[in-house]
């Protein structure tokens, strides 16, 4: 091979970046105008958006945004070996920087390297401005669909920004041709370039990848564990089909066909809530665990299955458990295929092959890296833990940080760690799930293993690019013959076929959307230019910071309305001297109530603190989600409206919800636009009525409006606490609980 030529720029040191020709014509194309980049794993993304970023840094500074810590850490590493700029110039922003000291650090950079979290909550706090930007800089950028920070960012960017140019690099966008235009949308791209490994200009730097599919034969005892499993499936499908929920042709759903039948039901279920529906719910519940449960039965094997059995149990027995739990382990042939699991031998035949595959990789090249992935942490576990027996081969297992039932994921820290040392050859080889696809600095690979394909081609494309970066390397498939192993291996090849195609299409579709009449003022202009006038008064939010990880503060800004950030003691969102708010998803508002929770404190601050407290439950099926009796909800919600004199309002989803509070704030505010809000944190009950109330109200079980009952009828404090319990079950919404409560608190020595 001939000499290296490296690039030669003012910005950039000399000696550390290799040219090549594919990387200049992609950059070029991308410094006119705002792009897309689509470019194989290993191929240099980081070096294009490098070539964009010299370009545009004397015009100001650049922002790089990245998904995680630590593609972020790596992204800063680079850029600081490379850029011929003082090192300080070069600022990290993770979650873990101090708030206090981001706007000064935002100042005086010339390069900011962000996980997009931080850039949008310091935009929603109004610490920064994007006006001097020259460059935003998107990685992973086929993340920048729906609610994630990349959109919101992209929209303050072009409404602050004179002279935008956005950058989008990504190594798989998808074969969805509507879910690339959404991202080129959202970013507001003009272009799309890409590249594949069949390029003549890409050729070149390119090395053989071997890929093979092997399959292996489900033992006879998986299969008659299924044939069990298979049988409650079809009983439940049969009284889907009874209950005239599917058609009685449809001998089966697909996972697709499963989640539309939920949402369906669950909106039906809102606006008509007839007894059919929940029970169509509670069996869709139990056909997703079974499917589950098929599915690890075909593709992971008798050890896997054990364990989600384990977890099955686990919940069935649980004080929280959903119903369908419970039902599906009570159903006979469910314990039947629990009891016969017992008897079945535990190594699945994929775990051999691996064994197999690995063992040769190691002994023919000791030096070699090889990558196991699988789509479950109970499997990745299991793969660890046998490679460990045979000699030469050095695992470890490389999971997400959630923590779940009986495992604990892996910090960011541990993630680098494990990275490094796998690097320097303490670990030969990484057992990883879907956190080794995206991004990571993991050195090249001579063989990549799928213990199971994967319908996803996003994700193909990403574990695939694992290897073949700096010498030739290997991939195997591993497929359960007659499984859904099958379907999903020929569904991801052909959307990986069908990306490509998309891709050399797209860029036609762009240009057409992008034709706009000259002198055309797009309707964002109008918004852009209305919200940052501040010279006229905007209506005001006060918003608990803790709220930005929902989409209620960005669609509140969408509506003209003015959010500021605190961090509020009590409710979530203030609009005025009177008006508090406490917002639950539905989800959340069920949890907190069911796992004995803080909902009912939370609602007592809210009622002390505000004249007219307000509590909006966002989100549909309150009454499906968790298999709790419609009437426990109603009692919750009547406890809250009665006892405590909160309202409770209802809304779809965030957008419908910011909808709902910009109503509220501009009623609370008209006429008045320009006055403090008074946030009133905990109240100070200045007067003594408002003493007296306050008092009475601190004993549990007692909200402000039984505690004014209580106050009207004996008059004074000291005659409450004397009462009796007959005498106290005298006054309205005093029951016998509440009694005994008041009773119990006066006369209960003291004993702290």
């Amino acid at each position: 091979m001939n000499d290296v030529e490296y690039i030669k720029h003012p910005l950039i040191k000399p000696d550390t970046v290799e040219q090549r020709l594919y990387q200049l014509a992609l950059a070029g194309e991308a410094i006119k105008k705002s792009s897309l980049i689509v470019l194989p794993t290993g191929l240099g993304k980081t070096v294009v958006a490098l070539l964009v970023m010299v370009s545009r840094l004397p015009k100001g500074k650049v922002l790089l945004l990245s998904p995680t810590k630590p593609l972020v850490e790596q992204h800063s590493a680079f850029f600081k070996d490379t850029l011929n700029i003082p090192p300080e110039a070069v600022v990290l922003f993770t979650g873990n920087t101090d708030p206090g000291k981001r706007e000064s650090m935002w100042e005086k950079a010339q390069l900011v390297i962000s996980t997009p979290q931080v850039i949008e909550n310091d935009l929603l706090g109004k610490k920064i401005s994007l006006d001097r930007v020259s460059c935003i800089i998107f990685d992973e950028a086929h993340r920048a669909t729906g609610n994630y920070s990349y959109v919101y960012i992209t929209e303050k960017y072009i409404q602050q920004n004179p002279d935008p140019l956005v950058l989008g690099i990504t190594a798989s966008p998808g074969s969805n041709t509507e879910k690339i235009q959404e991202v080129c949308a959202n970013l507001h791209l003009k272009s799309v370039e890409i590249r594949t490994d069949s390029d003549p200009d890409v050729k070149p730097y390119i090395f053989d990848k071997d890929i093979e599919w092997k399959y292996v034969s489900i033992p006879i005892e998986m299969k008659g564990l299924k044939e069990l499993m298979d049988k409650v499936l079809n009983d439940r499908l049969a009284k889907l089909r009874e209950l005239g929920l599917i058609s009685n042709l449809q001998n089966r759903l697909s996972k697709r066909e499963m989640l539309d039948l939920q949402a369906r039901l669950q909106m039906q279920l809102r606006s008509f809530p007839d007894q059919k529906i929940y029970q169509g719910i509670s069996l869709l519940a139990e056909i997703f665990k079974v499917s589950h449960a098929i599915e690890i039965s075909e593709t992971q094997g008798a050890s896997a299955l054990s364990k989600y059995f384990e977890r099955l149990e686990n919940e069935a027995r649980s004080k929280g458990g959903s119903k369908a739990a419970k039902r599906l382990m009570e159903d006979l042939s469910m314990r039947q295929a629990v009891y016969h699991l017992g008897g079945c031998d535990g190594n699945n035949p994929k775990l051999n092959t691996v064994k197999q595959l690995v063992e040769k990789q190691i002994l023919e090249a000791p030096q070699s890296r090889v990558i196991v992935f699988t789509n479950y942490r109970d499997t990745a576990e299991l793969v660890a833990n046998s490679l460990k027996e045979v000699p030469g081969i050095k695992p470890i297992r490389f999971v997400g940080q959630a923590s779940k039932y009986k495992d604990t994921g892996l910090t960011q820290k541990q993630q680098v760690e494990i990275i490094q040392k796998f690097k320097d050859g303490e670990y030969n080889t990484l057992v990883a799930t879907s956190v080794a696809e995206e991004g990571l600095d993991i050195p090249a690979t001579d063989l990549v293993i799928f213990f199971e394909p994967i319908p996803s081609e996003i994700r193909s494309i990403q574990r695939k690019g694992r290897t073949g970066r700096k010498h030739a390397g290997r991939v195997v498939i591993l497929m359960a013959k007659g499984s859904k192993d099958e379907a999903y291996h020929w569904s991801s090849n052909r959307r990986e076929k069908q990306m490509v195609t998309t891709m050399k299409n797209l860029d036609v579709c762009l240009d057409s959307q992008n034709d706009e009449p000259e002198g055309q003022t797009k309707l964002i202009d109008f918004s852009a230019a209305r919200i940052s006038n501040s010279e006229v008064p905007r209506v005001k939010v006060y918003v608990d910071k803790r709220e930005i990880r929902s989409h209620v503060a960005h669609s509140l800004e969408k509506l003209g309305v003015e959010v500021i950030l605190r961090t509020l003691e009590v409710g979530d969102y203030v609009v005025s001297d009177r008006v508090g708010i406490e917002r639950k998803a539905s989800e959340d508002f069920l949890s907190t109530f069911l796992d004995g929770g803080d909902l009912f404190s939370q609602i007592s601050d809210l009622a002390r603190a505000y004249r007219s407290p307000l509590l909006i439950i966002e989100g549909e099926g309150i009454y499906s989600k968790r298999q709790i009796h419609p009437n426990a909800i109603r009692g919750a919600l009547s406890t809250i409206a009665i006892d405590f004199g909160v309202p409770v309002l209802f809304t779809r989803d965030e957008e419908d919800t910011a909808a709902l509070i910009s109503v509220i704030a501009k009623r609370e505010q008209a006429g008045d636009l320009k006055k403090e809000i008074n946030l009133h944190g905990t109240k100070t009950a200045s007067t003594l009525p408002e003493q007296q109330e306050y008092l009475v109200s601190a004993i549990s079980e007692i909200g402000p409006v039984v505690a004014k009952n209580l106050l009207q009828h004996f008059g004074s404090v000291e005659r409450i606490m004397r009462a009796s319990r007959e005498e106290l079950m005298e006054v309205e919404l005093v029951g016998p609980k509440t009694a005994d409560r008041i009773r119990e608190v006066v006369s209960t020595e003291y004993k702290g």
